[in-house]
């Protein structure tokens, strides 16, 4: 299944509740399990984003629906990006002689 890596960042409404935020990432764990996906990690990062969640679904348009409903609850904006694995990488990179 396709990886995909989102940054978070909280919102103004998202950081005022942030002791809420572990039943967030439960209800975004769940999120990911009704969408036939995985969440695989949830990290907090200091920097630039306030997040990074590791999850898998089965395509883009699901994980397009997944950061869709996330942003809708308006506790966090998400940049969503899919990752490859070094596998995936090598034989992407074979490829290009």
């Amino acid at each position: 299944m396709p990886t995909y890596v989102t940054l978070l960042n909280y919102t103004e409404q998202g950081i005022s509740t942030v002791e809420s935020s572990p039943n967030r990432i439960e209800s975004a764990k769940e999120l990911a399990a009704d969408l036939d996906g995985e969440f695989k990690a949830f990290y907090l990062t200091f920097g630039q984003y306030d997040g990074v969640a590791i999850v898998e679904f089965p395509d883009d348009e699901t994980a397009a629906e997944y950061a869709l409903t996330i942003g809708k609850g308006g506790n966090a904006q998400t940049e969503t990006l899919k990752a490859f694995t070094e596998d995936e990488f090598r034989d992407i990179a074979e490829n290009l002689a």
